[in-house]
């Protein structure tokens, strides 16, 4: 039986963590960036895991700091990261290239802010034919309307809204996965 084309798969998803800097992130309501970091640390241990690819990106890095050290220690050596001054992760050079290089069209979408570098991230990947998940649970904004706006916006775009623990499941499919253990206990 073929899952349905919105299910998430390990072997066709690729994380994006989008400027995600401490600089950032410190101007966010403190309760919303402490979920944003717990969910995305959530993703990356899993990512790393199930060998989906991260590409990060950083918003005009000598201003706003590099990503959270917290999240580099989780990242990769596979992961490539991108500096930008333009908000959407496509306007940063070399971003487009390595995204289409991983064959993989299910993009998943964490990081700051909302209303902003993750909307235009958003619309411009799925606008270039890549299916786009939204973490509702791992973006930020520094205004709550801010955030709430911009994710109903992307819903009526038709952008998937999603949780970090959905992506989890689905991409471990059966609990009898292997690494089921490991995954479910990144569930806090």
């Amino acid at each position: 039986m073929n899952p349905h084309s919105n299910i998430l798969c390990a072997e066709h998803s690729v994380l994006i963590v989008v400027d995600i800097q401490t600089k950032l992130a410190d101007a966010m309501p403190p309760s919303e960036a402490k979920l944003m970091l717990t969910n995305a640390t959530a993703l990356l241990e899993a990512s790393a895991l199930m060998t989906v690819p991260i590409l990060v990106t950083e918003q005009y890095p000598k201003g706003l700091g590099v990503t959270d050290a917290g999240l580099v220690n989780k990242l990769p050596e596979t992961a490539q990261r991108f500096e930008k001054t333009g908000f959407s992760c496509i306007l940063a050079a070399g971003f487009s290239e390595a995204l289409a290089q991983t064959g993989r069209k299910q993009v998943i979408l964490v990081g700051l802010e909302t209303h902003v570098c993750i909307l235009q991230s958003a619309l411009a990947l799925q606008s270039q034919g890549y299916q786009v998940y939204v973490i509702e649970d791992a973006v930020c904004s520094r205004k709550i309307d801010h955030k709430f706006y911009a994710l109903q916006r992307m819903q009526q775009q038709g952008i998937t809204l999603i949780n970090y623990e959905s992506v989890l499941f689905e991409w471990l499919k059966d609990a009898s996965h292997p690494d089921f253990r490991a995954i479910s206990g990144l569930l806090r």
